[in-house]
């Protein structure tokens, strides 16, 4: 019950810490631990036959990643022309679109009846992809307006992302009796940990939020809906079964947004950091909203 209320909890911290930021400015320097701990619960959920399943069903995977990475920064790209964001918002949409699947991916999966196991190794892979092209598509896609630290970038996702999801993976792998009596534990330190990312970085932006808040929170809403249209109806059209059209409608829909933020504060400004930590608490809501749909419709009706 508690998770399913995560975005209940991370709207009334970020309400707080809008009202009284002073509780969260001291925080900043914990973004990027916090980040790695969500990386490191991640981790302890998965084995190596999780990357082994990609094997099955290479087809889905080639394709829920492909359309990730560019879908979703392609969107982001024009959702920030369109809505005449400046530098900072333009590289925060970015960011957001450039970063792989999130992890709650995995759990709207389970409860819309996709296929769970198809979601875990897409997250798996394009967390492990994002390490590079993360960077390279914020680069190339931002052009020459803003100066993109693409080697500093790549070095810190491989700190943030994938070693501490390594180590996840191998204590899962070398102690799996311990690691699963911590499991039910994971999702409400994850949950933590990102909530108290967005309050720290609504906190940061508090006077930003006051001018675009409204204007971002839009942009964000479109470009999630339509990560979630074009992943499902994409995926129909080339001929998938519906379990798996629902699988990579999440994947493609709900992003690593967290990280999205957590980069932006490193590399850029808080401000910058605003579409991540909105996405944080919209895609939960959209999400929760469309698997509590899809659970309740069979497979075979759509």
């Amino acid at each position: 019950m508690v998770i399913q209320l995560f975005p209940l909890w991370a709207l009334l911290l970020s309400v707080l810490a809008y009202l009284q930021p002073a509780i969260f400015l001291d925080l900043k320097g914990y973004i990027l631990p916090l980040l790695m701990v969500i990386m490191l619960a991640m981790g302890l959920t998965l084995s190596p036959q999780d990357f082994k399943k990609v094997g099955k069903n290479t087809k889905a995977v080639g394709v829920g990643v492909l359309l990730q990475f560019l879908v979703m920064p392609i969107t982001a790209l024009i959702i920030a022309t369109l809505f005449g964001f400046d530098s900072e918002l333009t590289v925060g949409m970015l960011l957001v679109g450039s970063v792989a699947g999130g992890t709650s991916s995995n759990v709207m999966c389970y409860l819309a009846k996709g296929d769970t196991a198809l979601s875990i190794s897409m997250t798996a892979i394009s967390t492990l992809l994002g390490v590079v092209l993360t960077p390279l598509l914020v680069s190339w896609m931002i052009g020459t307006s803003v100066d993109v630290p693409v080697s500093s970038m790549l070095l810190s996702l491989v700190k943030i992302v994938l070693v501490p999801v390594a180590i996840g993976v191998v204590l899962n792998t070398v102690a799996h009796s311990f690691t699963r009596k911590l499991e039910p534990l994971l999702p409400y330190v994850s949950m933590f940990a990102i909530v108290l990312i967005i309050a720290i970085v609504v906190a940061l932006s508090a006077d930003k939020i006051a001018s675009v808040g409204l204007l971002v929170a839009a942009a964000v809403v479109l470009h999630n809906g339509i990560g979630l249209t074009l992943g499902y109806w994409v995926t129909a059209m080339l001929g998938f079964d519906k379990k798996i059209c629902r699988t990579i409608a999440f994947e493609v829909g709900l992003q690593n947004s967290g990280l999205a933020s957590a980069l932006a504060i490193k590399f850029f400004t808080p401000a910058a950091a605003l579409p991540g930590s909105i996405f944080s608490v919209w895609h939960n809501i959209s999400g929760s909203l469309l698997a509590s749909f899809w659970s309740k419709k069979p497979v075979k009706d759509q």
